[in-house]
């Protein structure tokens, strides 16, 4: 079941990115002012929704987990994470090129970029906090507790982003620019869900030879 839902979504994400891509390049005119390179936003700002997604569904598992004690909310919420962080890197990415190409600098310490910055390097230090513990129950305890701790910073985020995103209101966001804009949100919508479904299997095996593990030094 779940290899069929990881071909399927394979399968309609490539369409829909493809799809996606000719439109943004062959047909979308360039923007009178940052001129072709205003197109990574239809890759960056997507990237940056799809990010605050996952995050959203991490916090839901640690929630989840400190609730009902299940392991498998442990997994999910840090296969989720991995797979947010990676979607964070393209934002992070993608604004620094424009901010090079438009303003000159790699770096302009912009409020929608720095905040990303520092949410990132929260959920980067959860993935740190969980390597430095080795007992699962207080791992998976502590990480749920500072997962929470970390979400709580994305509403600063989204509020940087809504109140200085200066491009949202431009005129290339019209029509079919805006169509493609908010069509890339589902495509990299899918491709972080099969991220999340074959990272979540490799928490789930690492899980059991770990217990295994335990099991047989208990022995």
């Amino acid at each position: 079941m779940r290899n069929r839902a990881i071909y399927v979504l394979s399968g309609l994400a490539i369409l829909l990115l493809v799809r996606n891509l000719y439109v943004i390049l062959l047909q979308i005119p360039d923007n009178p002012e940052q001129g072709p390179i205003y197109r990574l936003v239809y890759f960056q700002l997507p990237a940056a929704c799809t990010a605050f997604t996952c995050f959203a569904a991490a916090f839901a598992g640690s929630v989840l987990y400190l609730v009902k004690g299940n392991f498998w909310y442990d997994s999910l919420a840090v296969a989720v994470t991995e797979v947010s962080l990676a979607f964070a890197m393209v934002d992070l990415v993608t604004g620094s090129i424009r901010a090079r190409l438009v303003w000159g600098f790699w770096w302009i310490w912009d409020a929608r970029l720095t905040t990303m910055f520092i949410y990132f390097l929260l959920y980067l230090s959860y993935l740190v906090l969980r390597t430095a513990i080795d007992e699962p129950s207080r791992r998976a305890l502590l990480s749920a507790v500072f997962s929470i701790f970390a979400f709580v910073d994305m509403p600063v985020v989204w509020c940087a982003i809504d109140r200085f995103h200066i491009d949202r209101a431009g005129p290339t966001l019209n029509g079919g620019a805006a169509a493609s804009l908010y069509s890339n949100w589902p495509a990299l919508m899918m491709v972080a869900a099969i991220l999340v479904l074959l990272r979540f299997r490799q928490e789930e095996t690492r899980r059991e030879i770990d217990g295994l593990r335990r099991l047989a030094h208990a022995v």
